[in-house]
């Protein structure tokens, strides 16, 4: 294949070529980054025959700038790539028609402007990023986003907002797509593409942007950022930072809380008098009761005693001692445990303590209930040694058999034995000790083998993976 359109072929052939040179020359693009002259020159006969600007085939020129130069544009880019759309397009029949024909035209119109956008958005830009580059690829994404038949933001979290202005068109809002029809990882690529992008920039310039800011989709990846920097930041930069570490808790929050409160309830405790109140009234074990009391002659049912359902449950004081290891490699895991234990510090009868630690420990137990101010006091990265945090958390276990201490490191210790063995100890005293390997959402985990020996040999298997495994562990011994 040459990549030029052949002039003398006309029809269906010439419009499937046509195509083909166009997505031919976005694979160029994104995984080869030598220009290819000839696919090259081939697409800019394609797009200047089809009565398309040239711009389209530029990755530095925003979806933006082409909309705002020919806003007819606009209205096809919206929905462009919803599935469905071109339903049809490809139908083979023995005859091409007019029909035919202008199907197959329109279908290279489509390839040109669908390789504009994922062009766009899917070759970054080398070397560092400049708060331009991401506000323009911020825009795009968008523009795939509406492609998609989505609203922008919508695949990248849920956000609303370009940072263009607002074009002509639909905005994708008159369309409802399967989304579980589309390539599943499209949402969670564009945020790592997205995170990429920050990460190769300068965080400050965009934090002290209110407006750039506010385009930042919180992520696992940028708020380790920010905790990192928070030290080096000021005024406006440090309020975007705090916002954006808001958002990110209050959402994962709000799904841990969800898992929380479907934990299982404890066993009725009938010591307890039932309140006489309406709502707990036993009306089938009132009426069973007073049968005796049932006059045939006026079929009137004569109630002399009422019936309550006893509603209180049998609940001992818990003390909780959630030791989180801070390092660098255990960022997913502080900023979720944080979360997690602030949650069940506001169950009642739950005495909740957190420690944080990497060679320094930190006790975080006076700012528990809000997980955003712990975050703000850690010090993530440096090394691991669980002895310093060990010596907080012990001195914490007053009753063991109502004690139960999580330990949440992926146990890679330079002093490895003093630490197991006081583990084992915190065992051996009737404490309910729970070491995890990792509290991620996505359940990667990583442990040092020679503790995850030890602990199934003592009877505490690490427990590895998401973290509504260590929800339905702590729920067990809580309620």
């Amino acid at each position: 294949m040459t990549g030029q359109p052949n002039p003398g072929v006309t029809g269906e052939s010439a419009h499937d070529n046509r195509r083909q040179v166009m997505y031919w020359r976005l694979l160029a693009q994104l995984f080869d980054p030598e220009e290819q002259a000839a696919l090259e020159s081939a697409s800019l006969a394609v797009v200047e025959d089809i009565g398309l600007p040239p711009a389209l085939l530029d990755p530095g020129t925003s979806v933006d700038s082409v909309v705002q130069r020919h806003p007819g544009l606009a209205a096809e880019f919206d929905g462009l790539m919803v599935p469905g759309a071109d339903e049809g397009a490809d139908t083979e029949t023995e005859t091409d028609g007019p029909d035919d024909v202008r199907d197959r035209a329109a279908e290279v119109r489509r390839a040109a402007l669908v390789s504009k956008v994922l062009l766009n958005v899917f070759h970054s830009p080398p070397g560092t990023v400049s708060a331009g580059q991401l506000s323009r690829w911020q825009s795009d994404a968008g523009w795939l986003e509406r492609a998609l038949g989505c609203k922008p933001g919508e695949l990248r979290g849920g956000r609303a907002g370009g940072t263009g202005a607002a074009p002509t068109g639909t905005g994708g809002g008159g369309r409802t797509p399967d989304l579980g029809r589309l390539i599943p990882e499209i949402g969670p690529a564009l945020g790592s593409i997205e995170a990429g992008l920050v990460k190769r920039m300068r965080l400050r310039e965009v934090l002290a942007d209110p407006h750039l800011a506010g385009q930042l989709t919180p992520s696992m990846s940028l708020i380790e950022q920010l905790l990192r920097d928070k030290d080096n930041l000021s005024g406006v930069a440090l309020a975007n930072a705090k916002a954006l570490i808001r958002r990110f808790v209050d959402e994962v929050a709000e799904v841990l809380r969800t898992q929380v409160e479907k934990s299982t309830v404890g066993a009725l405790d009938r010591s307890v008098p039932p309140k006489r109140v309406f709502r707990n009234l036993d009306l089938d074990r009132t009426i069973w009761k007073n049968l005796t009391n049932w006059s045939p002659e006026e079929e009137r049912l004569y109630v002399d005693r009422l019936f309550y359902r006893h509603t209180a449950r049998k609940t001992t004081p818990q003390r909780l001692i959630v030791v989180v290891d801070q390092s660098g490699s255990m960022v997913d895991s502080m900023v979720n445990c944080t979360i997690l234990a602030s949650i069940f510090a506001g169950l009642p009868k739950v005495d909740v303590h957190l420690i944080a630690y990497d060679t320094q420990a930190l006790d975080l137990t006076a700012w528990v209930h809000d997980p955003f101010e712990t975050l703000l006091r850690t010090n993530l990265g440096g090394g691991t040694d669980g002895t310093v945090a060990m010596a907080l958390a012990q001195p914490k276990i007053a009753a063991p058999r109502d004690t139960v201490v999580v330990w949440i490191s992926d146990f890679y210790e330079w002093q490895a034995e003093p630490l197991f063995e006081s583990m084992a100890a915190i065992h051996r005293s009737g404490a309910k000790f729970i070491p995890v390997g990792s509290v991620t959402s996505s359940g990667r985990a990583s442990v040092n083998p020679w503790f995850r020996e030890r602990f199934k040999d003592q009877g505490t298997p690490v427990l590895s993976g998401h973290i509504r495994k260590l929800v339905h562990e702590l729920k067990t011994f809580l309620t």
